[in-house]
């Protein structure tokens, strides 16, 4: 049974194709939504390459009724988009239902959260973007969870001299 899972994974392309480790420290991120997204040919190829980079002003914005990711680069593999003219920033629509659309809308407009892309992954053969509903965080959240981190960092370390020893 976990032959044919690997198998699955190697077929696909793997399952995370990028990660937005800034989104995680820049916001507080309360909910988690996955979306599909439409791509180009050329942006497919490049993406099972591992080309993206979602930088730092990458976010998703609403726009009459629609949420678009904005920022997100993925640059063209030199081989597949010989005939077409590549822009790797483009605007990409990202596909929700409706009900989905409509909540985060909500939550955008009325109680100011932001839309920023969390990951980037394969599902099924489809290229799938894991958005959160995020607050902005202020200098003394990030230095807390830094703190936090390196806390559980050096629990873990301890945790584990401790269990060779006994």
């Amino acid at each position: 049974m976990a032959k044919a899972k690997a198998k699955d994974t190697e077929k696909d392309g793997g399952g995370t194709i990028a990660l937005n480790k800034r989104a995680r420290h820049e916001y507080h991120i309360d909910q988690r939504y996955e979306a599909g997204i439409a791509l180009q040919g050329w942006e497919l190829k490049a993406l099972r390459a591992g080309r993206i980079n979602f930088g730092d002003g990458c976010y998703a914005i609403v726009q009459h009724g629609e949420i678009f990711l904005i920022g997100a680069s993925i640059p063209p593999l030199i081989s597949a988009s010989t005939h077409v003219i590549a822009e790797d920033r483009r605007t990409r629509k990202l596909l929700l239902h409706r009900e989905e659309i409509d909540r985060l809308i909500g939550a955008v407009e009325r109680k100011g959260y932001t839309l920023v892309p969390t990951a980037m992954y394969w599902k099924n053969n489809k290229v799938k973007v894991e958005i959160g509903l995020a607050r902005g965080k202020q200098d003394h959240d990030k230095r807390d969870s830094e703190k936090e981190r390196e806390w559980s960092r050096d629990k873990q370390r301890v945790m584990r001299a401790h269990n060779k020893l006994g």
